[in-house]
């Protein structure tokens, strides 16, 4: 039996085989097959079968041989598991690529890194003054963006962005840093689905892709340092500690990992299979740390992070309501005594003073939150300032940013001409009036006092 293989050790998921009686092909059948068999031997022989950049993680190849036995031709279809690419492990260096190549970082984003911050109250008056920035509705990275984030600095707006592509784009309103402002970077390769600046130190930007890699920016040494790697798609995380050293993180497949980035090494400390297909979203207790709430598909639950298990974990609390997928679920910023919740139907707010094992529903607004597959999910946001309003995009016309009280009266509406797009991605800055939206075109709006 003569037999070719044209893709060398790849991971073999799956083998079936069709036996072709003789006879039962043409001439021209027969020759389409050989042409095939000669194909993959070049195509083998340049490499080029081999993954270089991101691809499906399935892929489908063929072959066949010929039995001499009996003459029948045995068709053998292979499904072969291409892993997805990502940066290599370690260290990635900060090069702007948007800038001239070995080009430094400018001081002046060292020192606004750097800065301490200084809080300001934020009332319902001064979200009147807030206007348009002019700067903004520009193109600031390359592809739609899926998450934004403010640094803490207060003497100027400094912004992070992530977009579909693993680009990372840092912008200073109103300076000539870079390009207009932006400094792009790419240290993923798949969607930045998740940032934030560590809250105990403003220095620290994590970012977390579906690349399955969670990296930290470090502006001081000028690199992207990774924290941790896992083989599966990771979605979402948050700061389980105070002093925002250890992490929470969920993936595709309804696991929750706890990182502790003191332990050497890129894995994590525990591993937790909850009863879900998928962890949508993980956040944290402001104030007990302990709590940690998971949004699933339907259901939103709590869960004490000292009795989590390897698998069947029982919730402390649950949010139930919901008709639709849950696409996210935050504690109020202060106390944790409110949960607001995005369903693809509508918002929903609940009572989380004392968890009990269901927790009250307050109000229900009725949104219109169908985006679409060329939009990121619409997402209500917590205002780190207060812990009584947040702030939800519309997909209403003309386009209109609104604040929600926690009762669920809309307190503003934040409109412009120029704003002519949905900002499904948006942040309020945590020291001052201020606030941040993301396109599906890359741009990104700000609003300010």
């Amino acid at each position: 039996m003569n037999e070719y293989n044209p893709v060398g050790d790849l991971t073999l998921l799956f083998v079936f085989t069709l036996q072709i009686q003789p006879g039962s092909l043409s001439n021209y059948e027969l020759e389409r097959l050989e042409n095939i068999r000669q194909n993959q031997v070049f195509l083998s022989s340049i490499k080029l079968l081999e993954p270089t950049f991101h691809i499906c993680s399935i892929l489908i190849l063929n072959r066949y041989f010929i039995s001499h036995d009996n003459g029948l031709f045995v068709y053998v279809v292979y499904l072969l598991k291409i892993e997805r690419a990502r940066k290599p492990e370690g260290l990635i260096r900060m090069e702007p690529i948007n800038m001239e190549e070995d080009s430094s970082l400018p001081p002046e984003l060292l020192k606004l890194w750097t800065e301490v911050a200084h809080l300001f109250t934020m009332t319902y008056f001064s979200l009147a003054r807030m206007e348009l920035s002019k700067s903004g509705g520009v193109a600031k990275v390359k592809s739609r963006i899926v998450s934004v984030a403010f640094h803490p600095c207060s003497s100027r707006l400094l912004m992070a962005a992530g977009d579909k592509l693993g680009g990372v784009g840092l912008w200073n309103l109103d300076s000539d840093m870079g390009d207009e402002g932006v400094l792009l970077f790419e240290p993923h390769v798949r969607p930045v689905a998740c940032m934030a600046f560590s809250r105990s130190h403003p220095t620290d930007l994590l970012t977390l892709s579906y690349d399955r890699t969670l990296r930290s920016t470090d502006v001081e040494k000028a690199v992207f340092d990774e924290v941790y790697r896992i083989k599966d798609d990771l979605r979402t995380f948050d700061f389980l500690s105070h002093d925002c050293s250890t992490l929470v993180t969920g993936d595709w497949y309804g696991d929750v990992a706890i990182v502790d980035r003191w332990t050497p090494g890129t894995s994590h400390e525990s591993l937790h299979s909850l009863d879900t297909k998928t962890v949508r979203c993980v956040h944290v207790h402001p104030v007990q740390k302990q709590y940690i709430m998971v949004a699933e598909n339907s259901i939103v639950s709590i869960y004490d992070a000292r009795c989590l298990t390897a698998s069947s974990s029982e919730p402390v609390s649950q949010l139930y309501g919901h008709s639709k997928s849950i696409s996210i679920a935050y504690f109020s910023p202060g106390t944790g005594n409110r949960v607001v919740t995005t369903c693809l139907d509508n918002i929903r707010i609940y009572d989380t003073s004392e968890l009990t094992s269901r927790a009250p529903l307050l109000p229900s607004i009725q949104q219109n939150l169908y985006t679409g597959r060329w939009l990121s999910k619409l997402q209500a946001m917590w205002d780190p300032k207060r812990d009584d309003c947040f702030v939800v995009d519309s997909m209403q016309w003309p386009r209109r940013v609104q604040v929600f009280h926690e009762s669920g009266q809309l307190q503003h509406s934040f409109q412009d001409p120029e704003m002519t797009t949905v900002l499904s991605v948006i942040a309020f800055h945590p020291t001052r009036n201020a606030l941040l939206g993301g396109t599906a075109s890359g741009r990104l709006y700000v609003f300010t006092d």
